[in-house]
């Protein structure tokens, strides 16, 4: 059993609960991507506040279509992720620099997005994203340096040895050598703190992330589940 509820907080401010209930499954997307409109200048940020709970033994796919800030947008997020005893979970985030088409080439004032994820009561990832276009130049090396689109890839199941997880590391390390084109798109895979890993992508372009992304998801659903992986239709 799972529950999905959601509700407006009040002005630019929407709130997603999730709790999946123990030895459940749920797969989560959304319709299409997420557009971030520009914000009224005398408004606070828009902000968006998820709630993801999985019970012991129960495992969520959440894997949304990308986030798209056009010009002007200021927009903030906060995820926080809690995984019970044999939980595990598959979470990616995936960021384009706006409206490409029409010439919005990170035009956005601000985008911030924090994810935190508690493996039976202990953080095991935190993450902080702040940025400001039109205040500090994302084409720096310090930041995104020639690249356009970034993602995030969460993979966790609680109560895997390190062994294990290491392992994996391994595997889809030589996948992600594989995918790389240092001109084109990187990927690099690390372990958390414990019972989980991240993989990471700099693009120029959309179009290499989701089959990248596909790669990874199955083969990590048939190391840590024994099955392939069955992404959304829309994005097979």
């Amino acid at each position: 059993m799972h529950n999905i509820s959601g509700g407006v907080l009040g002005g630019d401010q929407l709130a997603v609960e999730v709790n999946v209930g123990p030895g459940a499954y749920a797969q989560l997307t959304s319709t299409s991507a997420t557009r971030l409109y520009r914000s009224l200048p005398e408004a606070p940020p828009a902000r968006q506040i998820t709630q993801l709970q999985v019970a012991a033994n129960g495992l969520l796919e959440y894997v949304p279509d990308a986030l798209i800030p056009f010009a002007g947008a200021r927009y903030q997020q906060q995820t926080r992720i809690q995984l019970a005893s044999g939980a595990g979970l598959f979470y990616w985030e995936t960021v384009a620099p706006g409206r490409i088409a029409r010439g919005e080439l990170f035009a956005y004032d601000l985008l911030q997005l924090q994810t935190e994820i508690v493996a039976i009561d202990k953080p095991i990832a935190i993450e902080h994203i702040k940025l400001e276009p039109q205040r500090h130049k994302l084409s720096s090396l310090a930041r995104l340096g020639p690249y356009h689109y970034f993602c995030s890839f969460y993979i966790c199941k609680v109560g895997l040895d390190a062994a294990r997880w290491l392992q994996l590391e391994e595997e889809l390390g030589a996948l992600a050598n594989q995918l790389t084109y240092p001109d084109e798109i990187c990927w690099g895979v690390s372990t958390l703190t414990a019972h989980g890993l991240v993989i990471r992508a700099l693009s120029k372009q959309h179009t290499h992330l989701p089959a990248g992304l596909l790669r990874f998801w199955n083969a990590a659903t048939q190391r840590l589940y024994n099955r392939e992986a069955h992404p959304p239709r829309k994005i097979n």
